[in-house]
């Protein structure tokens, strides 16, 4: 039976004006390897209604799962929320259990609760909550997208409970050789095998030393006894290959 699809809305101005670096992406990839999860699509949009909802809608239709990240904070620029609420058309307001949340969270650190931090207390109707054991404001999952915060502490925390909730599948292994060789030199043999090998996927990823061309062939897959014999002929046809 094949892995649940996921993909991954990425929202913010600020990583779209390159102010700040998105690591979210490259932690839920990995999580999501590891749980059985084939991350299929990532895309990155700005603080604008229209354009969450739209690809929201569209992600979370060709895809068993969506994973959102940013937009769930107390400023007026955090709309999530309300754009995944109008993705499913359900209603949303500041709900009780996630109100009872901040007003302890606040109330513990002598901070009041006002109107800007009750906004993150605003939930859709039928949704989920996510925990967030960092920072207490709650993500939600509603059908079958999950919406997390941005800042990458919470976000991983938030994915770790979240995770365990969601049915995975085969996680995916991996082994690397690294060769000293242009990718034009390796390109026929990469092709045979991975004709030999269809269930697997073959990748190469160049780069530069200073000194002359590398290239990290990638050999990932479910079966661990595949990839060892698709390495298997890889080093038997370059048997200068470092794994």
């Amino acid at each position: 039976m094949p892995n649940p699809t996921a993909a991954m809305l990425v929202i913010g101005d600020e990583i779209l004006s390159g102010r700040t670096r998105d690591s979210n992406a490259h932690a839920l990839a990995r999580a999501l390897t590891l749980h059985g999860m084939d991350l299929r699509q990532i895309r990155v949009v700005g603080d604008v209604a229209d354009t969450i909802t739209t690809a929201a809608r569209a992600l979370s239709e060709t895809h068993d799962h969506l994973f959102t990240s940013g937009g769930i904070g107390p400023t007026h620029d955090d709309i999530t929320a309300d754009c995944i609420a109008a993705v499913t058309g359900a209603p949303i307001g500041v709900r009780d259990d996630a109100r009872e949340i901040l007003a302890r969270h606040y109330a513990e650190r002598g901070t009041e609760l006002n109107d800007s931090r009750l906004r993150m207390a605003r939930i859709p109707d039928g949704a989920t909550l996510i925990a967030n054991p960092v920072s207490a404001a709650p993500g939600f999952s509603l059908g079958n997208i999950h919406v997390l915060a941005g800042v990458p502490q919470i976000f991983d925390a938030m994915l770790a409970g979240l995770l365990p909730r969601l049915a995975g599948g085969t996680p995916v292994a991996s082994r690397t050789l690294t060769l000293d060789r242009g990718e034009g030199d390796i390109a026929q043999t990469l092709s045979r095998v991975a004709q030999e090998h269809p269930a697997l996927s073959l990748g190469s990823y160049p780069s530069w030393t200073g000194d002359g061309y590398r290239v990290a062939v990638v050999v990932r897959g479910a079966d661990d006894d595949e990839i060892g014999a698709a390495i298997g002929k890889l080093r038997a046809a370059f048997p200068e290959a470092r794994e």
